[in-house]
């Protein structure tokens, strides 16, 4: 398909890849918040979300593309519209997040724009068991992150915010003994 691309389209689609690059700029506020000087981005947070959603789809039977799909793109909005805190989007209209992850899907082929906006969308919704796992597994990759801030004392506040949320999170028994883990790795 790549082959008989015009030219236009395939510059549209180095553009989805550029302005998708902008997630490595972007610090997770969150941490900032907490007095964290130098936080992981949010390309950061997406990869290891990633690898947990990699390795649990295989041991849980779960579809794995579909999991990682969502675990990519699930904070893809942030390159428009930065890093925003649970609170912060609680008071954002979320009209300008679906806004912003279609600004940035209008740069792919028309072929595959409704695929990932449905994937998206599933993911937010969370009615599916797999967008229930990544929602979960995205709070445990904080919840395991706080834990190494904590561990390096990096934070000048405390962290166990971010830990309370990812438990307040995780209802999956599975994800509930990985918690505990987590918990106890420091």
């Amino acid at each position: 398909m790549l082959e008989k691309m015009p030219k236009n389209s395939l510059v549209k689609l180095v553009e989805f890849f550029r302005r998708s690059g902008q997630l490595k700029k972007v610090p997770r506020s969150g941490w900032r918040r907490v007095g964290v000087k130098s936080p992981e981005s949010v390309a950061d947070h997406t990869f290891r979300t990633a690898l947990f959603c990699m390795i649990f789809s295989s041991l849980e039977g779960l579809d794995e593309l579909k999991m990682l799909q969502m675990a990519i793109i699930h904070d893809l909005p942030e390159a428009v519209i930065g890093d925003l805190t649970p609170s912060e989007k609680a008071k954002a209209n979320k009209k300008s997040e679906e806004n912003a992850m279609r600004s940035l899907l209008a740069f792919l082929p028309k072929e595959v724009q409704g695929k990932y906006v449905e994937v998206w969308r599933e993911y937010a919704s969370g009615d599916t068991v797999e967008a229930r796992a990544v929602r979960q597994l995205e709070k445990l990759e904080m919840a395991l992150q706080a834990r190494e801030y904590e561990e390096i004392r990096v934070a000048k506040e405390s962290l166990e915010v971010f830990i309370k949320s990812a438990e307040e999170t995780i209802s999956s028994s599975v994800i509930k003994t990985l918690f505990s883990c987590v918990l106890e790795s420091v």
